[in-house]
């Protein structure tokens, strides 16, 4: 068996430590002892994006990330997004950016140069509120990948995104017909009716975490605002 080597450790503000290790070929990020993330089950990162931005009828979309992770939905929303569209990713641990441009920079590439692109150390939810606020333009999508689903493992300040409340908000800081796309490792029913009861249409689409149509089925809601 292949030895798990530690890379890099970083504190989450309000949280536990995050711990990138390699495992042969293979990149996890560490949550406590849990893993929270690795290159082994990006396909459904990426579909996060690409089925988000398949649905966005608005020719120049201005798109929120909350959490760059292993920047898998960073990148395939930048591949979606079309000449004058945006994509603004939201992260709260300033080291996650460090470990794009070290060790995972093979899978990083240019994407931190693309003039695109924005990466803000932020919590999610401050740019959802800006918007709300007019410091900002609204989002044509808002896409959330910050926990494991709809439950804010990662840090209990995060359990506000999932409330009514909090996705009341998500829906405010949308143009019509933009979309809250939210990753999830499992069904959530109690999640999926609060969503619906914020007023939106709401899909749930199950998708295979590997390409190859294998691998733990991961769980994303599409809500749109009317």
């Amino acid at each position: 068996m292949l030895p798990r080597e530690t890379l890099a450790v970083a504190d989450i503000p309000g949280g536990e430590t995050l711990t990138l290790v390699s495992h042969g070929r293979d990149f996890v990020v560490m949550l406590g002892r849990d893993e929270l993330m690795g290159t082994r089950m990006q396909f459904s990162e990426e579909q996060l994006a690409e089925l988000t931005l398949d649905r966005i009828a608005a020719p120049r979309p201005r798109v929120l990330i909350g959490g760059y992770g292993l920047g898998f939905t960073y990148r395939a929303a930048l591949s979606r997004v079309p000449e004058g569209g945006s994509v603004t990713v939201a992260e709260i641990v300033p080291e996650i950016l460090d470990w794009a441009a070290g060790p995972l920079a093979h899978l990083t590439g240019d994407t931190l140069d693309d003039p695109r692109g924005d990466i803000v150390i932020a919590d999610v939810a401050a740019l959802i509120d800006d918007a709300i606020d007019g410091t900002c333009k609204l989002w044509d999508a808002i896409l959330l990948d910050v926990d494991n689903g709809p439950d804010g493992i990662v840090r209990d300040g995060n359990d506000r995104l999932y409330t009514r409340t909090g996705l009341a908000r998500a829906r405010d800081a949308l143009n019509p017909g933009g979309i809250l796309a939210v990753w999830s490792a499992a069904p959530d029913p109690a999640f999926a009716r609060r969503l619906r009861d914020t007023g939106m249409a709401v899909e749930e689409r199950t998708v295979r975490a590997r390409p190859n149509n294998k691998g733990p089925r991961h769980t994303i809601w599409f809500a749109v605002r009317q």
